[in-house]
């Protein structure tokens, strides 16, 4: 197997060795992957899951995928479950698990708890390595100047068995990979460390944004890690733009920054600048915002942000904001796994593919299969399906699949969810397209809120009407994006008897229990993160929904076949629907939120 390059080289024979290790590892991936199969097959021999289903310390594919079958997270909960209250008996891994990496996906209404060990911190760093010589091949002299990424930690838990609990970016964040890393121009951030690592989001973004500020002459590329979390970035800006000056004026840091490490760090870099501060004030008074990364950032090269899936709904403000600099994706990685990176940084959002390295884990595809545009995707696979699964090596030009991985932490065959295109190749390793995420129906930041999940919350809302003679009698979705943060907004048609008003606190209790019935993700962006806004829901006038299915039969979809849409996303839809509201309410308060799951009760 191709070896990891070596970082100790000055920084353009390391650009080099990172190149060629990109050249050798998709040169022969079906070899490579074989031997990394094998390792994680070999390293795991005695666990309890594989000797479970008979492999018996076999290493090879073919036994493998006859053996071992495809899963989903509830296939494997049991087992999660066992780990998490204490079990430290090699289940899935023969390596000590090290901690739980914390999904943006769900189950049972609860984040999903990857396992996770040591050694990947290595394997994700050596990914992040990738990112800046691939980069610096299309946008030369990075290395020159500093990036401003606002980058965050979100809270953690611990499980009953005393394992950490959270999401991969904080695990990372927090640990000595970042914390400790030698100097490297390409990680030359303006957000000093404690900023980044502080736990309250206010103070965190104010700290990081203020430094961003100050150095703005050095920063040749901005970005976070969603495109969502840019744009509060942004927004925070236009809220806060004259105490951030009046900071930069006197050289004297805000009373509300109380953390002493975020002021000792912000200190060093915070000097009285009064030319600086009436630059920013000037450009931020002005009525318009249009370009305004490049008027305070004006080195600015391109803006690095998610915005492939549902993040590509903030494609329009983002070109706004940034004068239509390019906006790039470097990497696909999840909780379960880092898989690959974009070797064409600067082409345009929509053409945006991923080549998978090979070295980072096993990569299974399971061939997708669409009805009328729609996805199918089965929740278990009987054996014939199971066989139809094909290797990295394997894929055809065109086709749709579902990602499975098997990883050195102990995940074997698990379909990640995700739905990928195969737009082309480099060398032979297969370049995809990120098309979805199966099932979600609405999302603003990480949530992820499906169909099901969304029918029975609405559900739950419906049962405080029923006090004043009303039903509901259709309804549909969207995520609106054109506020920051982004909300929910649901459409209400109902049957009500005309002499019973209903109060406007009812219609705001149902907002609420919405919100409450929601997954841990979503209660968490909105109390917690503070990146989502309250749900909405507007009363439609009744007919709307029939004008709505006369519009899509117009469209050609047949009446015979037509069911109400329970998210839509296509404009003249949601123009439609806009047009006949007859009132709107928001949800009065966030939804009850803690860290941890629910059945860990107050384990700290």
């Amino acid at each position: 197997m191709p070896e990891a390059p070596n970082f100790s080289q000055d920084l353009s024979q390391k650009n080099k060795n990172i190149l060629q290790f990109i050249e050798d590892v998709t040169s022969n991936p079906d070899q490579v992957q074989q031997q990394v199969l094998s390792q994680i097959l070999t390293q795991n021999a005695t666990v309890e899951y594989l000797n479970r289903h008979g492999l018996s310390g076999h290493t090879d594919r073919h036994t493998f995928k006859k053996l071992i079958p495809v899963i989903t997270y509830e296939d494997l909960q049991p087992d999660i479950t066992r780990i998490a209250n204490g079990d430290t008996s090699p289940i899935l891994s023969s390596r000590p698990i090290s901690e739980f990496l914390t999904s943006s996906g769900t189950s049972g209404g609860e984040r999903k708890l990857m396992p996770t060990i040591e050694d990947e911190l290595e394997r994700r760093s050596l990914l992040y390595s990738l990112l800046m010589p691939v980069m610096s091949q299309f946008v030369p002299g990075l290395e020159t100047g500093k990036g401003m990424y606002f980058l965050f930690i979100k809270s953690e838990a611990k499980t009953p068995g005393g394992l950490l609990a959270r999401p991969v970016l904080t695990s990372y964040y927090k640990s000595n990979h970042f914390k400790q890393r030698p100097y490297d121009p390409y990680t030359n951030y303006t957000s000093p460390n404690e900023t980044i690592l502080c736990p309250d989001s206010y103070q965190s973004m104010y700290s990081q944004m203020l430094c961003g500020l100050c150095l703005n002459k050095q920063v040749l590329r901005v970005g976070a890690v969603f495109a969502s979390g840019f744009i509060r970035a942004i927004r925070f800006l236009e809220k806060n733009w004259m105490v951030l000056c009046h900071d930069i004026r006197t050289g004297i840091l805000n009373s509300s920054i109380v953390d002493g490490s975020v002021r000792e760090a912000v200190m060093k870099v915070l000097k009285p600048d009064p030319k600086l501060a009436d630059f920013i004030e000037f450009e931020c008074s002005k009525k318009s915002w249009q370009g305004i990364i490049t008027r305070l950032w004006p080195n600015t090269k391109y803006i690095d942000v998610i915005v492939t899936g549902t993040m590509s709904q903030y494609i329009p403000t983002l070109d706004y904001y940034g004068n239509g600099l390019p906006l790039v994706c470097t990497m696909y990685a999840s909780s379960e796994c880092y898989f690959g990176v974009n070797l064409n940084p600067l082409c345009k959002p929509s053409e945006v593919s991923y080549t998978l390295i090979p070295t980072m884990a096993y990569f299974e595809f399971l061939p997708v299969h669409r009805n009328n545009s729609s996805i199918s995707m089965v929740k278990s696979l009987n054996e014939k399906e199971q066989q139809e699964l094909v290797d990295l090596a394997d894929v055809k030009l065109g086709q749709e699949y579902e990602l499975v991985v098997t990883t050195y932490a102990g995940l074997y065959r698990y379909r990640v969810g995700d739905v990928l295109r195969v737009a082309g190749f480099k060398n032979k390793a297969p370049q995809f397209n990120f098309i979805c995420r199966k099932n979600v129906a609405l999302s603003i930041d990480s949530d992820k809120t499906d169909e099901v999940e969304l029918h029975k919350a609405v559900e739950h809302a419906v049962t405080h009407l029923i006090p004043f003679d009303a039903t509901l009698t259709e309804y549909t979705s969207y995520a609106d994006t054109t506020t920051i943060p982004g909300h929910y907004v649901i459409f209400w048609e109902l049957s009500q008897n005309e002499t019973t008003k209903i109060p406007p606190s009812v219609f705001e209790d149902c907002c609420l229990a919405i919100e409450e019935s929601l997954n841990s993700v979503y209660r968490q962006g909105r109390a917690s993160d503070k990146s989502i806004g309250p749900l909405e829901i507007k009363i439609v006038e009744n007919g709307t929904f029939d004008k709505l299915m006369d519009y899509a039969i117009s469209l050609g979809a047949s009446i015979n076949q037509y069911k109400t849409p329970r998210c839509v996303k296509f404009a003249p839809i949601v123009e439609l629907l806009n047009s006949r509201v007859v009132s709107s309410y928001f949800s009065p308060k966030c939804p009850k939120w803690v860290a941890g799951h629910k059945q860990w009760g107050n384990v700290n």
